[in-house]
């Protein structure tokens, strides 16, 4: 029986953090797919250690060498000058200051396509390459007095040429594995010429490097490793220090569950690690926890239990351990008590949206990347006592005399009475008294989140469908992050059905407000937003048409076929063998006997994660039961969509399949060569 629920718009107060003359204005320009695409972007903020600059990371979109490419920016935070230091077409990342600020570092493929560690002066001039690392560099740190830096690579990637070379190409099963090792190099040296670094970690351990840190003193570095650098190996971290007079290896954190990225006090005497504090199950929707141990060992004691949610370390000081997590829809930064545990939240107001936060040397003045409904994220900067952003970008001048839809927090109760948020988008004009088509857009995850942010720039052109005269709901389903760990724990062992209820009960909700059609109703989604859709596409007839984007269609088929196979045993609680049953619950195939929904299924040809076997297996089920089914396979690439032109045909796709089903165009055919391309 078809329920209605009321639902509640909870407009929240973000502008408060964003001068009102770059909010993005009411223009009368619709976005297009390449515009959207060709938005330029900003992240990896970068306080300066002396906080008078901010470096940061301006991603454009590349269309001659089907690139997003990130170029080196610095801001000085005294004059108001902006510089951008590289123009290389391979980009950079891993931005990081060296501890004096006069050398910006970054990794970047400049060289035979391999990642390398270059710097370059903040006087100016060329950047230089630091290293010559066989396996390339995957991260990196410089020591507290720079005078050296420790990166983690991979031996074994030169030795897998030289076997591909004499046997061709092949991998062996679990067995054939990259691991990470970590190596130091003199800056000095580096300076002069490339350095291929001195290996620190045993040559033959039986780990994998992941977090590290040097310590205070530079004598120590703390690391994690796993004894497999793969998802199902994640449960084997543990925490260890290295002795550089030595190069000896002592573990300090031994305890089952994961424990990672460590991180010193200020005097060297402790480590603050992220633990899951002993649990092995369930810790895929459990709370991590920020925890600290003696640097010599010993007992393992959470800091951050009074938060609920998952804490990121931000940084150490004086008055305690800086985190980043996410309340609801908003993110901020906090400080816990390393002592007492007492957490207290550091920005403000409640409903800001604060990402990739950074503190300068004395931990007394922030930068980050705050993002709103009505503006482009922007790089900001602030000091911590008084908590008040200044922007240092301007990214939002791009979207001035676009005409974009709203962005509001809403609420509902699903079936099972369980209140689930999501963000709802309308037009500028919107009129209460009108009906509006309605596409549901659904994150993955599970533990993703949608927040009411601009811009809405991949897969699905969101915008586009609002100018057109549409509503976009984005469902924050059970298990989304942000709402506490007994939220994501909600759809253990009962994915897509308590998933579905949470979609269909928002549709219902705001189908009783009036303003919904309720026969031109959408869904779309990536991941396990496209598991999502799929099992809306075979369980309910409730929508016109969906998109299944990467999605599962057979828990079955996904488990014995995915690199991560553990996420499937830690929300079903068993493997297929042992619980056919909920297998059968929660697998979308299992309902295709009843399914009448078309549906557009898009699938990357070398997915991993979740196996193009899936794509197949839901296009086949649809064919033979007379459902209209379009699959589009994107070649070349794994999970994810990578390329602006694949992204183009991904958002093209989209873009055709709904405006045919909810907007009565012609149906499209997928196979011409050569379709029109919307330009500005």
């Amino acid at each position: 029986m078809k329920t209605q629920h009321a639902i509640t718009v909870c407009f929240t107060a973000l502008l408060a953090c964003t001068p009102p003359l770059l909010h993005a204005q009411a223009g009368q320009r619709s976005p297009s797919v390449d515009s959207l695409l060709s938005l330029r972007s900003v992240g990896s903020a970068r306080i300066s250690p002396d906080a008078h600059r901010v470096a940061y990371l301006v991603t454009n979109t590349d269309w001659q060498q089907d690139a997003f490419v990130s170029q080196l920016w610095v801001h000085d935070l005294r004059t108001a000058a902006a510089t951008q230091l590289t123009r290389h077409e391979s980009g950079v990342s891993q931005v990081e200051w060296s501890p004096d600020g006069s050398w910006l570092s970054f990794i970047s493929m400049r060289v035979e396509q391999k990642p390398q560690l270059y710097a370059i002066a903040l006087a100016g001039g060329e950047p230089v390459r630091l290293t010559n690392a066989s396996g390339g560099v995957s991260s990196y740190e410089w020591r507290a007095d720079g005078g050296a830096i420790a990166f983690t690579s991979s031996p074994a990637v030169a030795m897998r040429k030289s076997r591909d070379t004499t046997l061709g190409g092949f991998e062996v099963v679990r067995r054939d594995f990259s691991m990470q090792q970590l190596y130091t190099i003199d800056v000095a040296a580096a300076l002069g010429a490339p350095q291929a670094g001195t290996l620190r970690t045993p040559a033959n351990a039986m780990y994998s490097v992941s977090g590290f840190e040097w310590s205070p003193d530079g004598a120590r570095i703390a690391f994690s490793a796993a004894t497999l650098p793969d998802a199902p190996s994640a449960n084997t971290a543990d925490i260890y220090i290295l002795g550089l007079a030595g190069n000896d290896v002592r573990r300090i954190v031994a305890q089952p569950g994961a424990d990672g990225d460590p991180h010193w006090s200020p005097d060297g005497r402790q480590l603050v690690f992220s633990s899951a504090m002993g649990e092995v199950r369930g810790n895929y929707f459990r709370n991590t926890r920020l925890a600290v141990v003696d640097a010599a060992g010993g007992a393992v004691r959470s800091i951050t239990s009074q938060f609920d949610e998952q804490p990121a370390f931000v940084g150490w000081g004086p008055a305690g351990v800086y985190f980043a997590g996410s309340q609801k829809t908003a993110s901020h930064l906090f400080v816990a008590d390393p002592v007492t545990g007492k957490v207290s939240r550091v920005t403000g107001p409640e409903a800001a949206m604060i990402s990739g936060i950074t503190l300068d040397r004395t931990m007394a003045t922030a930068a980050f990347v705050i993002a709103s409904p009505d503006a482009l994220p922007e790089v900001a900067v602030s000091p911590l006592d008084q908590f008040a952003p200044r922007l240092v970008t301007t990214m939002s001048t791009q979207v001035r005399d676009w005409r974009l839809g709203s962005r509001e927090v809403v609420k509902w109760k699903s079936r099972d009475g369980q209140e689930i948020e999501g963000i709802l988008i309308k037009p500028r004009d919107f009129d209460p008294s009108r009906k509006y088509p309605l596409l549901c857009v659904i994150h993955g995850g599970p533990t993703g989140i949608d927040r009411p942010v601009l811009p809405d720039a991949r897969y699905y052109p969101v915008d586009e469908w609002v100018n057109r005269g549409a509503v976009v709901l984005k469902v924050n389903y059970r298990g989304s992050a942000g709402y506490g760990e007994a939220f994501r724990a909600l759809n253990y062992r009962n994915l897509g059905v308590g998933d579905a209820w949470d979609v269909v009960s928002g549709v219902d909700a705001l189908i009783a407000k009036g303003f919904v059609d309720p026969a031109k109703v959408a869904s779309m989604g990536w991941s396990q937003g496209g598991y999502i859709s799929a099992f809306l596409t075979t369980s309910s007839t409730r929508f016109a048409a969906t998109s299944v984007g990467a999605g599962i269609s057979d828990w079955r088929t996904y488990y014995y076929n995915t690199d991560i196979t553990p996420f499937t045993v830690q929300y079903l609680g068993a493997d297929p063998v042992a619980d056919p049953a909920i297998y059968a619950k929660t697998s979308p195939i299992d309902y295709v006997r009843t399914a009448k929904t078309p549906t557009l299924i898009q699938h990357g040809e070398l997915d991993r994660r979740v196996p193009i076997a899936n794509g197949y297996q839901l296009r086949q089920a649809l064919e033979d039961r007379g459902v209209p089914v379009e699959m589009i396979v994107y070649k070349g690439y794994g999970h994810g969509i990578t390329k602006p032109k694949s992204q183009r045909a991904v958002m093209q796709h989209n873009l055709a399949w709904f405006n045919h089903y909810i907007f009565g165009d012609p149906l499209p055919d997928f196979t011409r060569v050569g379709a029109p391309v919307n330009q500005d």
